[in-house]
């Protein structure tokens, strides 16, 4: 699995600022927002439902994994997504950071990314 997931009966708008505010009692700051939607909509005159993408960083956890392997940055941020369901509510998902020590091999990053993973999911069943 490459992401955490779930659903809820929160509509979009609730869903994310229910996640952002998760993530920050988590340690966890946005440092990208992209509105799918709109990008799809502007590039390409395409209707798409309501999806975002949050770029989240814990900084103690990025300055661990870029001091085990400083190339780390090429995965990072964290990322969370939120898009609306058809038929009403809403999903949110986190990456699965296991991948960062899965694609590199380096065993360091193994403690960061199940404590990142522990985090993220706890922000993410919170909502």
């Amino acid at each position: 699995m490459y992401g955490y997931s779930r659903t809820t009966e929160l509509d979009f708008g609730d869903a994310v600022n229910r996640i952002c505010g998760e993530l920050e009692k988590e340690g966890f700051g946005i440092l990208t927002e992209i509105d799918v939607k709109a990008t799809l909509k502007k590039k390409l005159d395409v209707d798409f439902r309501r999806y975002v993408i949050l770029g989240a960083c814990n900084p103690p956890f990025a300055h661990r994994a870029l001091a085990a392997e400083i190339d780390i940055g090429l995965l990072m941020p964290c990322n969370v997504i939120v898009y609306e369901n058809d038929g009403g509510g809403s999903t949110i998902a986190a990456m699965n950071a296991g991948l960062m020590a899965d694609l590199t091999g380096n065993t360091e990053l193994v403690a960061v990314a199940d404590e990142v993973n522990a985090k993220l999911k706890r922000a993410v069943d919170a909502v």
